[in-house]
């Protein structure tokens, strides 16, 4: 072998492996048929992915489909599509050459098919969806997991990086992805994205608040014990600390029964709240990149052999992203309706908290009362004190932070 037959096949090999580089400006636009079929696709599209015009329309958008990709996330995908919805995904798409690129693929339907804009991943997620992918493919191959089951899997492992929801992790995704970009081009997020985004924070931080709370009322559930174990040693004398502890316990579970109540099961307050701010934080991200993707097409329109297509496609993104502001704007009715009656329900808390208050006090007049035992017993308060100053200081939080997302809530909604 020539040494210029040898670097004649170094060419090849370094053209068929290794990342496609692009930059974060370069938006993917593609609009196919309800089979997946591409109608239209933007030059950047045909740049990155090595293939003509001729070669792409009319061919399956699989045919850019990398071969390390899971088929259960296909299957979430097309399930979201075909049921009407949007939908959010990394993907690891195969230039013509072998070359690989990732985009964060953003999908919606449209009348007759469906619309795709593309974006350049640069946030950590990506990392960690990478590893995710590479198990659900091994489990695919080497195991011979269907691609339904492959989706079930990977809601699972969703699961486990702390969503509750495809959709809630799909929206962080593309909020982080264009957070980060924006950072890294020197842009600014616009007014709507601001207001999502810390309202979308808002809303997490009321889940920690919340599951603060279950712990603290885990821990001082031992205090009613500890009164009632109090009590058997004094006999009779114990009788008034033995009612105190039931009429503790009772309160106790009736807060911890709010908790629940308010966090858990998706019809409760909290997950409306969440699921809904998280629809509009999606749909004004998305409203963002469709805004953006047609600017970028005025420029298609002065070089494209096909302008037509690239008009139509224009004043559809244009049309899309109207369409998607108001949906968003419209979600905030739910938040509104919720945000007050998360208000009122925290009063209900706040009286169960003036309960533990009277407990306390007659814990303090049992103790005074009592001697011998008055040192236990005031430890009992100590515990009490403790505990209920820190249920305050979390509602007291929540309630601040409720306050937070009704004010984002009316001015977006003044905006509209």
């Amino acid at each position: 072998m020539t040494q210029h037959d040898s670097q004649l096949i170094a060419q090849t090999r370094n053209s068929t492996v290794g990342e496609v580089p692009f930059e974060l400006k370069d938006l993917f636009f593609s609009r196919t048929d309800e089979r997946g079929v591409i109608i239209h696709g933007n030059s950047v599209f045909r740049k990155i992915s090595g293939f003509t015009w001729e070669e792409l329309k009319g061919a399956p958008h699989k045919l850019v489909r990398h071969p390390d990709m899971p088929k259960g996330v296909f299957q979430l995908y097309w399930d979201k599509l075909k049921a009407g919805e949007y939908v959010a995904a990394y993907v690891k798409n195969k230039a013509k050459d072998g070359r690989y690129y990732w985009v964060l693929a953003v999908a919606w339907p449209i009348e007759g098919g469906y619309i795709s804009v593309r974006v350049k991943p640069c946030c950590g997620l990506l990392e960690q969806v990478k590893d995710i992918y590479a198990r659900l493919r091994a489990a695919e191959t080497e195991q011979g997991v269907s691609p339904v089951r492959s989706k079930d899997m990977l809601l699972a492992e969703v699961e486990e990086l702390g969503f509750f929801s495809y959709e809630g992790f799909m929206t962080a995704a593309l909020a982080q992805e264009l957070e980060a970009r924006a950072q890294r081009m020197g842009a600014k997020l616009g007014p709507r994205q601001l207001r999502f985004m810390t309202m979308a924070k808002t809303i997490l931080q009321i889940r920690e608040e919340t599951d603060r709370m279950t712990e603290i009322i885990k821990a001082i559930r031992t205090v009613p014990m500890n009164m009632r174990i109090l009590a058997s040693r004094l006999e009779n004398a114990g009788g008034p600390i033995s009612a105190i502890s039931v009429n503790y316990g009772s309160m106790l579970d009736e807060m911890a029964a709010w908790v629940r109540g308010f966090v858990e099961g998706e019809d409760s307050t909290y997950m409306r709240m969440l699921t809904t701010i998280q629809q509009g934080q999606f749909l004004v991200y998305a409203g963002s990149l469709q805004a953006e993707m047609s600017a970028i097409f005025q420029e298609d329109v002065r070089h494209a052999a096909a302008k037509d297509d690239v008009i139509r496609d224009k004043e559809t993104l244009i049309a899309e992203e109207v369409a998607f502001q108001k949906a968003a704007i419209d979600a905030l009715k739910v938040v509104e309706i919720e945000a007050t009656r998360l208000g009122r329900s925290v009063l209900d808390m706040k009286r169960y908290v003036t309960g533990l208050s009277s407990t306390r006090m007659m814990c303090k007049i049992e103790s005074a009362a009592l001697s011998g035992t008055g040192d236990s017993l005031a430890g009992i308060v100590d515990q009490l004190d403790a505990g209920q100053d820190e249920i305050e200081a979390r509602l007291a939080r929540i309630v601040e932070l409720n306050t937070v997302i009704q004010s984002n809530t009316a001015m977006l909604r003044a905006m509209s």
